[in-house]
Order: structure tokens, then sequence, then C-alpha cells
């Protein structure tokens, strides 16, 4: 009788893998009870309430050479043919980054060389050595380096490199019981390797929560412990710098690398302060601390030698602003810049990327379609949606909620005649309509803010009052404010620190709370209001509310707070995390996991442009001298810095025509940022003023008071799981069957939609059926699609059109109809195709729409529609024009 899979395993496999070399210690074999050889941990679904995890990733066989991984074997039963399991082992293998894949059943071994691309049949498997002869990075990474050794023994030494690929990792017991997981081994393995390629310039994009700070600390192990960095030079100890741009990100650090405190010696080094300890080998600073200035004058980083460090390890790199984090590297321009960062490549952190991936190869953006370009990717990258995937990170649901001044905006008059209060400000120039992203910064909503927290906290009183959240608001008074409220609304837990608002590092205060809060055996604070601060680098793994009352436009900065709540926390039993939405950020959703675009190209043309300015401190129109001053010309090109001479004045020649970004910074002040549109053969010249440091004035708000603020629609959605009702997978194929009963066919919902009234009352039956074409498109990514493309799309499974194509196509395809119109109908025509093209057909079928502009100045409703010779005139037009918007295909 044939062999099962596993006495093929102990029969016939492990005897042979014996033969050839390989001991039990350099096997990992899958055994039911050995549970630390699963690859992954298993995916979190929720199930209701209650999350529960999916079958782990697992090899049944994963093969190390001195501990680092080479290759995957997948065994099958000995009836089987040799071959059956190697798409599964080169799956595993391409999954751990390993070069060998091997299937057998116990008497042939397959195998798939990654690196020559090709398979072959061996009887035998084969020795360790003979595996490492193959692949060995080190050999042909290190080629270039023996040679210059032997031409110069006296700076190389006659002894050969050592090996940081193959130097054991820190020793659990001594890092916190912590061996590295699959993906963060692959991450050290990249940069190690290409360090000793001589790469100095390496990215890691790794979604938070997946131990960033911990590679770190494992790839300095390697090269320090494994003595490499004193090969390279055998005069002096290799040296590393780890900068942060926040104190908790430095000190985080620092207590992460305290493994390399040996009793009485510590190489550890704190950077603060004048002059420097120039004695250590482990350095950790904050770019505020480096940049400050000595009482000569010069800052504490120009009081390195430019060669001082070997690698410099740049934590959430995208944040850095250009000048200063520019000028600290540049001081080190050939130490080793390691940029970690957690968020994608972005049109906001684009220069990052070009930065640190310059060394890189050049790869296709899409292999299966050239025309989409090419880019340099990061060393290596691991998504949330890949650390979801995995179980590593915590999945999370969706709670979208609105208020009724967030769905149709704030007329200030109607908020007048309703009997509001409006307080204006001297100086302040109102405007007719205020939208989310202006409230709280720009006009202030005592009410709005009130029907917000009460509505949160019950929320939180529904899921779990004690259960830690964090409230992202608009502005430090913004989060004060709100943490007032929620204080009020849990008083009878008897805590006077229920909710507390973390908006600075500074003070013994803000950081006992912040220690609190972040501690998961810590009840209270419960609840943390912040504007900033907490959005990168905090630890809190019991955070299970993420809460944003702010609006966001960056996708790089919605990843970082959603990352507040990306980890598992054991110690609470924390397996996912909801995301309560009141402004519409998780419109945001998805962008890390989408192919990455090409950067954007450099401007073309004649560069004859210039820029002259003069610099002002904001306060008293006091000259600034000595000002820096930087130009952005493209993705990647930044010209600078420019000083201010002694009457505060710039200048930048030889420009390209276009819009240019400005940048200026001096000590004491607040670094500002501004558009520049320039002309060719042209000199534009400009004022800029700059704040003082903690001494600018608050912006003046406009308050009103007195409004009638409801929440007008919620919708729930659970993102990254399946299995609940209300999953978006299920939301989809509820609105299918909703869509049906009314529109069986899609002429059907085409006759509903051209009609106003009939549209108006199915899209009112859809949202009581709590159906949001809105929120569909939010989360689709579309949300510049047509409503009726998007349900045709959901129901019919017809292609989606954008808004702006059905617009096109109307212009192109409906001449007669708009020609047939005088000319200033045919502006009023063209002018609601306009409209139509930002906002939908709901906006240019509401009458309201004729009191804003272009139609205001056409006399508004009555002027508009005595040129369409009445209302009916109007009305009939206007109808017929929402038909010839959605003309079937086959008619046009």
């Amino acid at each position: 009788m044939p062999l099962t899979e596993a006495d093929t395993r102990a029969k016939l496999i492990d005897p042979k893998l014996k033969l050839a070399g390989w001991g039990e210690s350099q096997i990992e074999r899958e055994h039911y009870f050995r549970k630390w050889i699963e690859l992954t941990r298993g995916r979190i679904y929720l199930v209701g309430k209650e999350a529960r995890r999916g079958k782990p990733k697992r090899v049944d066989y994963l093969l190390r050479y001195n501990g680092m991984p080479i290759a995957v074997l997948e065994a099958k039963e000995e009836s089987r043919s040799p071959d059956e399991g190697l798409e599964q082992a080169k799956e595993y293998a391409a999954f751990l980054d390993v070069p060998f894949a091997y299937s057998s059943n116990g008497h042939k071994f397959v195998e798939y060389d990654f690196l020559n691309h090709r398979s072959q049949e061996f009887d035998q498997f084969p020795a360790p050595a003979s595996l490492w002869s193959r692949w060995d990075p080190v050999s042909w990474h290190l080629d270039r380096k023996l040679a210059r050794a032997a031409e110069r023994p006296d700076q190389f030494g006659p002894k050969p490199p050592p090996d940081p690929l193959l130097h054991p990792y820190c020793p659990p017991e001594r890092c916190g019981n912590l061996t590295p997981h699959y993906f963060q081994e692959v991450a050290i393995r990249r940069v190690i390797e290409r360090t000793l390629a001589g790469r100095k310039r390496i990215l890691l994009a790794m979604a938070t929560g997946t131990g960033k700070t911990f590679i770190a600390f494992q790839i300095t192990w390697k090269l320090i412990r494994s003595q490499w960095l004193n090969w390279r030079h055998p005069q002096r100890p290799g040296r590393i710098l780890f900068l942060a741009d926040r104190v908790i990100l430095r000190d985080q650090a620092y207590n992460k690398f305290s493994t390399f405190a040996d009793g009485a010696s510590d190489p550890r080094h704190i950077l603060e302060g004048h002059p420097p300890k120039l004695t250590r080998d482990l350095y950790f600073g904050i770019y505020q601390s480096l940049w400050s200035e000595g009482p000569q004058g010069s800052r504490l980083f120009e009081k390195f030698p430019k060669d001082f460090f070997d690698l410099i390890i740049i934590d959430e790199c995208h944040r850095s602003g250009f000048g200063t984090w520019r000028e600290i590297l540049e001081h080190f321009h050939d130490a080793i810049h390691l940029g970690m960062t957690a968020t994608p490549k972005q049109d906001d952190n684009i220069d990052t990327y070009l930065y640190f991936c310059s060394e890189e190869p050049e790869i296709a953006i899409d292999p299966n379609d050239p025309d989409k370009g090419t880019w340099k990717p990061p060393a290596y990258q691991y998504s949330l949606g890949q650390g979801i995937e995995d179980g590593f990170l915590a999945t999370y649901r969706v709670h979208r909620v609105r208020t009724t001044v967030d769905a149709s905006g704030l007329h200030l008059k109607d908020a007048i005649e309703e009997g509001a209060e409006v307080i204006v400000p001297d100086g302040v120039e109102a405007r007719e309509i205020y939208f989310t992203p202006q409230f709280e910064r720009e006009i202030t909503l005592p009410d709005r803010s009130e029907t917000i927290v009460k509505h949160l906290a019950g929320l939180l009183k529904k899921f779990n009052p004690l259960e830690k959240t964090m409230v992202f608001c608009v502005d430090i008074e913004h989060a004060v404010l709100v943490s007032r409220l929620l204080q009020n609304e849990f008083t009878y837990l008897g805590s006077d620190f229920y909710a507390v608002p973390i908006v600075s590092e500074e003070g013994e205060r803000a950081r006992e709370w912040l220690e609190s809060f972040a501690d998961s055996d810590r009840k209270f604070p419960v609840v943390a209001t912040t504007a900033e601060l907490l959005s990168t680098g905090v630890d809190v793994p019991a955070c299970r509310n993420i809460v944003f009352i702010k609006t966001l436009s960056s996708p790089v900065l919605f990843k970082q707070i959603i990352g507040r709540g990306s980890r598992v926390d054991p110690a609470t039993g924390k397996l996912w995390f909801r995301i309560i939405d009141y402004t519409g950020a998780t419109r945001l959703f998805d962008g890390w996991d989408r192919p990455p675009t090409p950067p954007p190209q450099p401007p073309e043309g004649p560069q004859t442009a210039g820029i002259q300015g003069r610099v002002f401190n904001a306060k008293d129109r006091g000259i600034i001298v000595g000002a820096s001053v930087f130009v952005r010309t493209g993705p990647n090109t930044i010209l600078g810095p420019n000083y201010t001479d002694s009457i505060g004045t710039f200048s930048f020649i030889n420009l390209p025509e276009g819009r240019l970004e400005l940048t200026v910074q001096a000590t004491g002040f607040r670094t500002r940022t501004m558009r520049v549109d320039t002309t060719a053969d042209m000199t534009a010249f400009l004022d800029v003023e700059l704040h003082e440091i903690g001494k600018s004035e608050p912006i003046a708000k406009i308050q009103v008071k007195g409004l009638d603020v409801t929440i007008v629609d919620e919708a729930i959605f659970i993102i990254e799981s399946t299995g609940e009702q209300l999953s978006f997978e299920q939301y989809t194929d509820f609105t299918r069957r909703n869509i049906l009963k009314v529109a069986p066919r899609e002429g059907d919902l085409r006759a509903i939609w051209v009609d106003p009234g009939k549209r108006k009352n199915f899209l009112e039956d859809l949202r009581t059926s709590s159906i949001h074409p809105e929120v569909i498109a939010e989360v689709m990514g579309r949300s510049d699609a047509d409503q009726f493309d998007l349900l045709s799309h959901i129901a019919f499974g017809r292609l989606i059109k954008s808004r702006d194509e059905r617009a096109t196509a109307f212009r192109n395809r409906e001449q007669h109809f708009i020609e047939r119109h005088g000319e200033r109908a045919k502006k009023v025509i063209l002018g609601l195709l306009e409209k139509y093209r930002v906002s939908g057909v709901e906006e240019i079928s509401d009458a309201r729409v004729f009191s804003i502009q272009p139609f205001k100045d056409m006399g508004g409703a009555i002027g508009i529609s005595q040129i369409f010779g009445g209302v009916e005139g109007l009305q009939s037009s206007m109808k017929e024009m929402q038909a010839r918007l959605y003309v079937p295909e086959a008619v046009a």
C-alpha cells in the first residue's frame, strides 16, 4: 500500500534530506503540534461581532542555510507524481523570497530554480553547500569590494569579509522573545543585500504595525555583531544614527535597541543639546535637535564629521520637511540612508520614493501593459491589505456617519433666517456656503460638535465605553472641546480622565497621559482627542476605535492614522478595530493596494522665468535676514537654498514656466510652503510672511450657534472580511436585489432615472433601505462616476462611466439640442452641464442650483425661466436635457 503524505515525509523524504547533509536544526517541518512553523497567523474574519481566524499558511519544509531561508519543499503522497506540489512550492517560495522550490513524492525531487527560471528532476536532494554556492548573494555582491581589498590591504585587511546575511538574529531571549516573521526576514535580507552591493539609498515601505523598528534593530544587529562594519574600516567601530521627527519615536527606538547595552557598557546615546558626545556607536535623534544651533551658531549635525556614520535609519521618512531633512542627510552623504515609511507611493510623498529608490533597478509598473511605464520600487513592500490577509494585522469595520450640515453644507443666510446666531470677527469675510472641509477651520459650529459627540458617545456606550479610542480633530482648540464634551458624557464612570486632549509631547501631564493611554493594562484615559500628534508612531495596540471628525485629503496621512488601530493586541484580545468616520475620510481607502503610478515628469520648455521676493516677520513686518528659500521645479528637483540678504530679499532665475513650489525656512519661525505661478521671460514678485514659532496669532473663526443639527445617515461596512450581513460584497448583492425589484431591465432603470420625480422617489426608497450610492462610489473608489452607471454596474454588470465622460459625450452628441436654443439659453445649458460634471444629475435637477454662480448673474431662477419662455419651458428643457444625458449607447 502506498505511503500517506505524513509517512512519505517521515520514511522517505526526511532520510534523504539527512543523507544530503541537512540536519533537523536546518529544517522546519510541518507538525500539527509545532505551531512555530506557520508562516502566517491566518486571516481574521468578522462574523457578527466575533472575530475568527482562517487557516494559516504552512510549508511542509523550509530549509535554512546557517539560519537563512533558502528553499521550500512540498511533499505529496508516495503514489502521486513528484511534481504535483511544484506550483504550490513555487507560490510559497515567491512568498518567502527564496530561490529554490521543490516537490517530492519521496522517490524523486522536482526543482524550480528562480535564478535561472527552469526546472529539473533529481533522485537525491542537493546538499546545503551545493544550494548555497548556486545562490550565495555575498559572492556576487562583494566581488568589487574583494578586488579593492586585494589592491589596498592596509584599508580592508587581509581577512575575507564577514557575512552579515548568515550572522544569527538577536536571540529571542535577549529581545523580548521575538523572532522575525517571514516578511520581516525578507525585508532584513533585502536591505543587507543592497548594503553589501554598495547601494547607499534604500527604502522599506511597510504598513504600520509590521515591526519596522524591530527590522531596523535586526539589521543593525547583523551589521555590527558580524563585524562587517568594522571590516570596512578597522580603525574605528561602526556607527549608526536613528533619525525620527518626534521624541516618542526616537525614545521607542532607543528602548528597542536596549539589547546592545551590556552591563556597564551602553553604546547608545540620545542626541540632545550641544556639544554632542562622539564616543558612542548608536545615536538616536530628532530632526529638530540635529538642526538646533549651538552657542557659536553651528548646528548640532555639523559638529559630526561627514563620515562619522555608516548607516542612517530615517523613521517615517515621508514626514520630513524636505529642507531640514535634505541638509542633514546631505551632510552625511556617504552614509547608507535607509528610509522607512508606512505609506505607499502617492503624489504627496513621491520625492521620498525618488530619493530612497534612486539606486533601484527600473521595472515595469504592469508587466502586462508596457504603456503604463516603469518605476523604481522600494527594496520591499508589505501593505496593510497583505498584513490583514496574513493575520498579522487587525481587520477593520467602517462606520460612516453624516450630519445634516455635512450632507448639504451650511448656508449662512438660511441659518440666520432659521434663528441661528452668527458671529463674524472683524476683518473676516464670510462665505455664502460652508462645507465639511471648512468646519472648525474657518467656521465653528458648536451644535455640530455636540451632535457628533453625543452620537459618538452613544456608539461607545453601545460597543464598550472602556475601549481605547482615538479621535482626530481639526486643531488643538477643537480637540480640547471634543475632549471636554466626551468627558461630560461619561461622568458615571467616575474618572476625571476618561477623555483627555493629547496635543503635544511637551509637559509632564501630556507625557503621563500619553503613556497611560498607550498602556493596555491601564484603564484610563479611555479616549484621546488629538489633531496631529497621534497620527504616526504612537503604539497603542489596544486601540479599538479610530474616529475622524477632521477632513483629510492626503492618502498618506489617512494610512498613517488608520495604522494606529491596525495592531493585534493579545493582552486585550483585540483582533479588529472600527473606523468611525464623520467627514468622509474613508473615501481614501484602497490606495495601498493599487499598482503604483509613474512619477510625474519635470516641466519641459524654456527655463527663462524668475522669482524674486522678500521675507518678513508676520508680527511686525520686520525683515528676516538669512532665511533659507527653496524652489521645487520637478518631482525630484529642488533648487536652493538661496538665503535672504541684508534687506530680506531673495531671487531665483532660469526657472521653468508653470506652477512651482516655494518653501521658506528661518530659525524661530514656522516653515511656509506656497505655490507660485511663473511665466516665461517674466519674474514673479512676492512678499512672504513667516510666523514666529509659538507666537502666531490664532486664525479668527466665524461662530454659528443655535443650529438644528441631526444625524442624516449612517452606513456600516466590513471591509477586508467576509461572512457579515453588511459586508461590501453582500451589501452590493442586497443593492442588486432591491434594484431588480423595481427595475428588472436596464431600460426600466433608465426610464426611472431620466424622470426627476421618479428618480427622487427611487433614490429615497433606496436610502430607506440603507442603500447609499454615494457611499458605494467611495468604497469602490469611483466618486467620479454617475450614480446611474454605478447602479447599472451593480444590477446589470454594465461598465461604469464617469460624469466627465457623460458630459463630454452629451456636448459632442447633442449639438442639435444645444444649438436650437438661443445664445443665453445655451449658456444656461452648458453651465448646467458643468455643474453635472462636478456634482451629478441631482445637482442640476434642484431649482436651488439657479441661486449660485454663474446662474445668479443671469437673474437667478426667475431670470432664467424668462430666458426659456417661462417656468414650463425651463422645466421642459431641463427634463429633456436630463433624458439626453442618458441616451442608450445603441441610440447614441
